[in-house]
C-alpha cells in the first residue's frame, strides 16, 4: 500500500511548519542530511535533548494518521543534538524525530503505519533510527537491556509493499538481505562499549497484536529464532529499504518471555521500564548522531 500523493501533502505542510519557525532542512552535502527517529513505546522523552526544538503536532498536519497508544506523544520535533552535552558549537546532528507511532492493532493500515517513514524521506533522511520496548525471547537477555536488531521477522501478516508501486520509491521487489545496516550496527556497538553500555544483539520478530504471546507462541518464535517480540517496526523497515534508507533498529527489552512460567506483563510495566532504560538509549542515541 503505497500512498506519494498523502505523502507528498503532509511532507509540504511540515516543511511548511519548519519554515515558519525559522527550521529548515534542506541541506548542502550528504553528511548535513538530517537523521530520522522514531521513538516507541515510552521513549518520547529524547526529543527533550534537543536544542531550539520545533514540534508539529500529528493532529496539525492533514491525512497524517495519530496514534491512540497513550505513551505515543504524537508529534513531528526538529531540532539539533550538540556535539557536546549541553553545548550547540554547530557541529552537532539536525534529527527529525517521530514521537510515537500507530500500529496495525489500532486498525490503521500498512500505509498508515508507515506514513511517517516515507514523510521522513520526502523530508531529506536517508539514515533512519526506529526504536521500540519489546518482550525478550532470548532467556539470556535481561529486562532492561537494549537490543541491536541484527535482523528481523514478519509477522504481521502484512506488508506496505502490496498494491501498485510507486518507481520513484523503490524497486518492485526490494532485496531484503540486510533491512539493518551492518555498518550502523558496528557503530551502534563500537559507541556502546566506549559508553560501558551492554548492547544485546538479536533477531525481533513483529506481531500484529495486541494481544500478548501464549507460551505456545512464544516458543514457536523462539524456534524460529527470534530473540525478542513486539507490535511495530517491521513494516517502517521494510518501507524505508524500499526507499533506499539505512536503517538502525534498537529494541528496548520491557519484559521476558519465559513460556514455562508465563506471567501477566500490565501496559503501565511495560512503560515504566522503557521510560528507564529510554535514558540509556538516548544516551547512546546522542553519542551516535554526531558520528552518523
Amino acid at each position: 500500500m503505497q500512498n506519494p500523493q498523502e505523502v507528498q501533502s503532509v511532507a509540504a505542510e511540515l516543511a511548511r511548519r519548519m519554515a515558519a519557525g525559522r527550521r529548515s532542512l534542506a541541506t548542502t552535502s550528504a553528511k548535513e542530511t538530517p537523521v530520522g527517529v522514531i521513538l516507541g513505546t515510552g521513549l518520547s522523552g529524547l526529543a527533550e535533548k534537543m536544542n531550539d526544538p520545533i514540534a508539529v503536532p500529528y493532529a496539525e498536519l492533514p491525512g497524517f494518521p495519530a496514534s491512540s497508544v497513550a505513551s505515543h506523544a504524537g508529534a513531528f520535533v526538529c531540532g539539533r543534538f550538540p556535539a557536546r552535552c549541553g553545548e550547540d558549537d554547530g557541529q552537532g546532528r539536525t534529527a527529525l524525530i517521530q514521537q510515537g507511532r500507530c500500529h496495525l492493532y489500532e486498525g490503521r493500515n500498512p500505509a498508515e503505519v508507515c506514513m511517517g517513514v516515507r514523510v521522513m524521506a520526502a523530508m531529506g533522511v536517508r539514515t533512519l533510527i526506529v526504536t521500540n520496548a519489546a518482550g525478550a525471547l532470548n532467556p539470556n537477555f535481561d529486562v532492561g537491556s537494549i537490543m541491536c536488531m541484527s535482523d528481523m521477522i514478519n509477522h504481521t501478516g502484512a506488508t506496505p509493499l502490496a498494491g501498485p508501486n510507486c518507481a520513484d520509491w523503490g524497486p518492485r521487489f526490494p532485496d531484503m538481505s540486510e533491512p539493518f545496516d551492518p555498518d550502523l550496527r558496528a557503530l551502534a556497538l563500537e559507541t556502546a562499549c566506549k559508553m560501558g553500555l551492554r548492547l544485546e544483539r538479536g533477531v525481533y520478530i513483529g506481531v500484529h497484536g495486541p494481544e500478548m504471546e501464549t507460551p505456545a507462541e512464544t516458543r514457536l518464535y523462539r524456534q524460529w529464532g527470534a530473540d525478542a517480540v513486539g507490535m511495530s517496526t517491521v513494516l517502517e523497515v521494510i518501507a524505508a529499504r524500499h526507499l533506499g534508507m539505512r536503517v538502525l533498529g534498537l529494541s528496548c527489552l520491557t519484559n521476558k518471555n519465559r513460556p514455562d512460567c508465563m506471567t501477566p506483563t500490565p501496559l503501565e510495566e511495560v512503560i515504566a521500564v522503557a521510560q528507564t532504560t529510554g535514558k540509556q538509549l538516548g544516551r547512546l542515541i546522542r553519542a551516535l548522531m554526531t558520528k552518523l
